[in-house]
């Protein structure tokens, strides 16, 4: 009875497939296409027919394509490795990290099973398909046109990983940061009921709302001026910090830090301050009934926070385009420079491979967190 009193009804479910498949088409599907455009020949990339665009003729004529062999393991692998992430990775990152080194856990477990996936999906799998392909005669034949050539260009040519490590760099300062600061402003306005809690509060808000053009127009002439500003106190050593990704990660946490800081305050008002009291009861300091006691409680909304931390920071343009200089660009505004440079066909592809490789990170770490991702985003939502 509880079943068909709950049950959606049949237009209910229809409204919701036909969403769902239109959300697919406009987000998801131009991604896919871009992706497989990424792989071909440019005279394959650009055809108006889309099943050249798919199958790539020419690119198979030079010989480069994948057999039924290669599409068949290459599948098996990604979901292996979808399966692993989801399944395998979570329990033993929370088994054997040290007590109270969850987070560094995760990074272990994030940074390990990445290298692990890249070794075996580029050096382990096309060993094993080529000996395959060698002796399964026309299943081992290629039937559609593949080529790493444009991301090898990209990435070793055109020296990508630099930008890459530069994204690194920045995005990895910038969580670090504001979930050190986040969790314990966080926790504090949390269990504080004063007018000034509220007033950070609100003020924190307008801060978040100002459109980022107008902090950064306020930011960049000190950038520019920093050494001549800093001169009279360090003399002739006086840095600059135009330029330099150390000091566009302390803009970025100041942009971002307020987001992060309403974000951790709503979960940690989701845990009862009951808990506080125990702990104190115990013999625990204020610190150390936040360290031992509500953080542990806390592991999946800190980590959700920082996966948006982590996204606001390595999506940024406007910051990192106006505030670093060619040599230490990231990759968001060094893609950007990749499209309004290049004019011949071949450059599009490449710009195009460039753009795909930086969705490569967030796919692993969605793999790698979801369940903390809807653990984090659901605390608190059933409550007694």
């Amino acid at each position: 009875m509880s079943d068909v009193l709950f049950k959606q009804p049949l237009r209910l479910r229809m409204a919701s497939a036909g969403f769902l498949s239109l959300w697919c088409l406009i987000a998801a599907f131009p991604i896919v296409w871009i992706t497989v455009l990424s792989f071909k020949e440019p005279i394959d990339s650009f055809a108006q027919n889309p099943l050249t665009v798919i199958f790539g003729p020419t690119t198979l004529a030079n010989g480069k394509g994948l057999s039924v062999i290669d599409l068949i393991l290459g599948s098996g692998v990604l979901y292996g490795a979808y399966q692993f992430a989801t399944k395998i990775l979570s329990p033993n990152v929370r088994r054997y990290s040290p007590q109270g080194y969850l987070a560094f856990g995760w990074i272990v477990g994030a940074f390990l099973f990445g290298a692990g996936f890249l070794i075996v999906f580029t050096a382990i799998l096309p060993a094993i398909t080529g000996v395959l392909n060698a002796i399964t005669g026309p299943l081992g034949t290629p039937i559609i046109g593949h080529t790493l050539q444009h991301y090898y260009a990209v990435w070793i040519d055109n020296a990508f990983y630099e930008n890459f490590i530069n994204s690194l760099i920045v995005t990895a300062g910038v969580t670090s940061i504001s979930l050190t600061v986040g969790t314990l402003a966080g926790y504090g306005l949390a269990r504080a009921g004063t007018m000034l809690a509220f007033w950070i509060l609100i003020i924190a808000l307008i801060f978040r709302a100002l459109p980022h053009s107008v902090l950064v127009a306020g930011y960049l002439p000190f950038f520019i001026n920093s050494r001549e500003i800093l001169e009279p106190l360090f003399g002739a050593s006086a840095p600059t910090l135009y330029g330099q990704p150390w000091a566009v990660i302390f803009v970025l946490v100041a942009i971002n830090q307020p987001f992060t800081i309403w974000m951790l305050r709503s979960f940690f008002q989701n845990i009862p301050a009951e808990l506080d009291e125990a702990a104190r009861v115990d013999g625990c300091t204020h610190f150390q009934a936040f360290r031992w006691v509500i953080m542990p409680v806390m592991w999946p909304g800190v980590i959700t926070t920082g996966l948006f931390s982590f996204l606001l920071a390595y999506n940024d343009f406007l910051v990192t385009s106006l505030l670093l200089d060619a040599q230490n660009q990231t990759m968001v505004p060094a893609i950007t420079g990749y499209f309004n440079r290049e004019t011949t066909t071949t450059d599009q592809v490449e710009a195009v491979a460039a753009a795909v490789s930086i969705t490569a990170p967030l796919f692993l770490l969605v793999m790698v967190f979801q369940r903390q991702i809807v653990s984090g985003l659901t605390a608190g939502a059933v409550k007694g």
